[in-house]
């Protein structure tokens, strides 16, 4: 039944990936009104989200930054079916990193780094860097339950030779990159909602107590590495700048909690300043009323 679901969808995917920009981003627009107004995709989770960490804001303002967030869902998600057929010029023009020079510096310094990353903007397209980078660069993603379109992905991001780990090995790996001097810059999502098992750390995100994965954490302070955060503004449809913002150059000797802290600062001021940008159809804060397993710390 997988394959079958391949197959059919397949061929269409790559029709759309092929499209002329102007009518690609039509086809974004009617994709749109249908998940929005027909299909109501997560809409329920969306706006509880919405209310949940924005309870200062009115209903009008609430549907505002709901539309517009679907909007840019579609769009977003669209473009990594575009990664199918871009070229590497234009993805690096879409996808522009600001101060590249400054990257550059850090890449210098012979010491991995880990980029730090929010469900915000487009995640879908930061391979760019890696088009762009003097180390080589690695994508951690989680493996998709339909083997098939799991390949695809795996496929779309590492079209330009991008080197991929997925997430359940990404310690084992990277540790590993480490013994053998390896050198690499690794990219990380970093705002999942761990397992209840898992949570081992609470703190506020967005005003509200709840448990915080710590994968980056754990490996930035294990393997002395720089941590950076990878800032994604929207400029258009289409087209993104990002920026390199450190949060430490050297991790090993910060605070416990300090590099998730600062993470978690720095992807809190930009979901407040644009809202509609951040990926509200997942449930972040699911686990808000859970209560907090033993031997669990709470900040």
């Amino acid at each position: 039944m997988q394959f079958l679901v391949y197959i059919f969808t397949y061929p269409i995917l790559l029709g759309i990936s092929k499209l002329p920009w102007r009518l690609f981003y039509m086809f974004s627009t009617c994709v749109y009104i249908l998940t929005y107004y027909i299909i109501r995709y997560r809409r329920k989770t969306v706006t509880e989200n919405l209310l949940l960490v924005f309870p200062e804001k009115s209903e009008q303002e609430i549907k505002r930054i709901r539309k517009a967030f679907y909007k840019h869902m579609c769009d977003m998600f669209l473009e990594m079916t575009r990664s199918l057929s871009i070229t590497k010029e234009e993805l690096i023009k879409r996808y522009k990193v600001v101060n590249l020079d400054e990257f550059h510096e850090y890449e210098k310094k012979n010491k991995s780094i880990i980029t730090l990353m929010g469900h915000y903007g487009s995640f879908e397209w930061s391979n760019a860097v890696d088009l762009v980078s003097i180390n080589p660069c690695v994508g951690i993603y989680k493996q998709i339950e339909n083997k098939y379109f799991d390949r695809l992905a795996h496929r779309i991001r590492g079209r330009f030779n991008s080197r991929l780990i997925p997430s359940h090995k990404v310690a084992r790996q990277i540790i590993k990159d480490k013994q053998d001097g390896t050198v690499c810059g690794y990219g990380m999502i970093s705002d999942q909602s761990p397992k209840l098992n898992n949570a081992k750390y609470w703190t506020d995100f967005m005003g509200i107590k709840v448990p915080i994965f710590l994968g980056g954490e754990f490996l930035a302070q294990r393997l002395d590495v720089i941590v950076l955060y990878l800032h994604v503004e929207k400029v258009k449809r289409g087209h993104y700048e990002v920026r390199f913002i450190p949060i430490s150059e050297n991790s090993k000797e910060e605070e416990k909690f300090y590099v998730i802290k600062k993470y978690l600062q720095l992807l809190e001021n930009q979901i407040r300043e644009k809202p509609e940008y951040y990926l509200w159809s997942h449930k972040r804060w699911k686990h808000r009323n859970a209560q907090v397993p033993d031997g669990a710390i709470v900040d």
